[in-house]
Parts: C-alpha cells; sequence; structure tokens
C-alpha cells in the first residue's frame, strides 16, 4: 500500500492530480445542483450485496433524493476493490465489530489487492527502492510480496482494527449529487473525518494512526530505510492514494455512466 522512498513520492503527488482532474472533467454537470450539507448526524444505506459479495452490512434504507441509490459494485472498474462504500446517505444504522472486520477481510483477500500489489512492486524494483530484495525474478517477488503486504496491513488497520476499537465507521458515504468540486472536497474530507458507531463525526483516528501503524510494522520487512523521513514520505503517499481512492468511489458511477451512454451511441 505504500510506494517507498521520496523520489516515488515525486512520482506519484502529479498522478493524483491528473486522476482528480480527469475526473472533474469527465463527470457530468447536474441539471440542476443541489446543495447538500452533511449533517453532524449521518445516515447510511446497506452495502449493496450480491451474491459473490460479503454478506449485507446494513439494513435497505430510503434514499435521501428522489431516485433510488445506484447499485455499489464490489469492484471499481473491474479492479480497485470497493466493498466499503455506502451509495447515498440515508438513516445511519452502525456496524458491528465484526462486519468492520469483514470489510477489512475482503478488501485483503480481493485479487485486485493482489494485483496492486504486483504493480505497485513492479514501480519499487525499477526504482531500487530497496537494495537488499535483489534484482531479478527474485528480488521482484520480494517487491510484489512486501508491497502485498503494505495494501493489505493498511486495509485491515484502517478499516478493521482501529474502527473496531475506536468505535469508528470505516464505511465511505458516497455523496452523488451536487457540483463537481463541492463533491471532490467532500471525498477528500473523508479522509480527515469520519461517523462514529453513534451516529456523529469526529476526526478519522482509524485513517491517519491506521496508516500510521501500517508504516510502523511495514519496517520489519523493508530494512534499507528505517528514517522517520522516509516513513513520514509512505504515510503522505499513503493518504494520498486513500484520496484518490475516495474520489473514485464519489465519481465512478458518474463516469460509467457517461462512457456507457457514448457506447449506446456509437451502436448502430
Amino acid at each position: 500500500m505504500f510506494i517507498n522512498g521520496p523520489l516515488a513520492l515525486l512520482k506519484s503527488v502529479p498522478s493524483y492530480t491528473l486522476l482528480i482532474g480527469t475526473v472533474l472533467l469527465l463527470t457530468p454537470s447536474p441539471a440542476e445542483p443541489a446543495d447538500v450539507s452533511v449533517p453532524g448526524s449521518v445516515a447510511v444505506s446497506k452495502l449493496q450485496a450480491q451474491d459473490d459479495e460479503p454478506p449485507t452490512l446494513a439494513e435497505p434504507q430510503e434514499s435521501s433524493t428522489n431516485n433510488p441509490p445506484e447499485p455499489q459494485h464490489k469492484r471499481i472498474f473491474g479492479l480497485i476493490p470497493n466493498y466499503r462504500t455506502s451509495p447515498d446517505l440515508t438513516q445511519y444504522k452502525p456496524l458491528t465489530a465484526k462486519e468492520k472486520l469483514t470489510i477489512a477481510w475482503h478488501d485483503c483477500f480481493d485479487y485486485g489487492t493482489f494485483i496492486l500489489g504486483a504493480a505497485f512492486g513492479a514501480e519499487a524494483q525499477i526504482a531500487g527502492a530497496s537494495p537488499s530484495f535483489g534484482s531479478g525474478v527474485p528480488g521482484y517477488f520480494r517487491y510484489a510480496g512486501a508491497s502485498y503486504a503494505d495494501w493489505a496491513n493498511g486495509d485491515l488497520m484502517t478499516e478493521g482494527i482501529y474502527p473496531a476499537v475506536l468505535h469508528e465507521d470505516p464505511r465511505y458515504f458516497r455523496r452523488g449529487e451536487g457540483g463537481g468540486w463541492s463533491r471532490l472536497g467532500y471525498a477528500i474530507g473523508q479522509i480527515f473525518w469520519t461517523h462514529t458507531d453513534s451516529g456523529s463525526t469526529q476526526f478519522n483516528f482509524s485513517e491517519i494512526a491506521g496508516n500510521g501503524t501500517a508504516v510502523a510494522i511495514s519496517n520489519i520487512y523493508y530494512p534499507d530505510d528505517r528514517t522517520v523521513a522516509h516513513n513520514a514520505s509512505k504515510l503522505l503517499v499513503q493518504l494520498g492514494v486513500d484520496m484518490a481512492g475516495n474520489v473514485l468511489k464519489e465519481f465512478s458511477p458518474d463516469l460509467s455512466r457517461k462512457f456507457s451512454k457514448k457506447h449506446r451511441s456509437k451502436k448502430p
């Protein structure tokens, strides 16, 4: 889940900017932009359950808009795990500790997480982030294994263990309406604030402390650079990755609709 080294950090930052800019450009503007505020007590509907998806975590609720909530797919673009997105803001129902750990479990062992670990492991090997891992195929497997451990540890800490202990909700609550910039700020904001089991909101200790713990654990299997500066850079990159993930969760249904309309319009 972490990209190693200051050089990788500099390479990663522009990608977040390009991603966010692309999402805003491609997202269709609403015909009548709504001024939707985020109340102190926010409600959620269930995580959409299908036969091959995790167990239902909340009962279905009426949508807060005139339109029913969109179904939530378990992966974004067929790759990125999306088990913890709630489709709209409705009556709040907290998750049990077991349900939070279930979300983390499915994110940890989704095939998309293994693919991301393999991809980030390749990037780290090209950059020579951990020379002690060696080179060639054996070195790549060390890089890929460590990268997967980063993703899995981050998911376990931020979505399961810390939310269960601190009584915070690990789900992303999709807004789904309003202007693009407003929704962008809302998506990024959920990195720093979250909902509690009582329905109130507070600073997102699970996100910050959970990722910090995962960075600390990574020092066990990254022996080359264990400095404070290096760990801080990994934490900042992780927060940036999670911000980009929230943006995708917020806007991916809009992008899917846009591309599907283009596809249908091209058919004879």
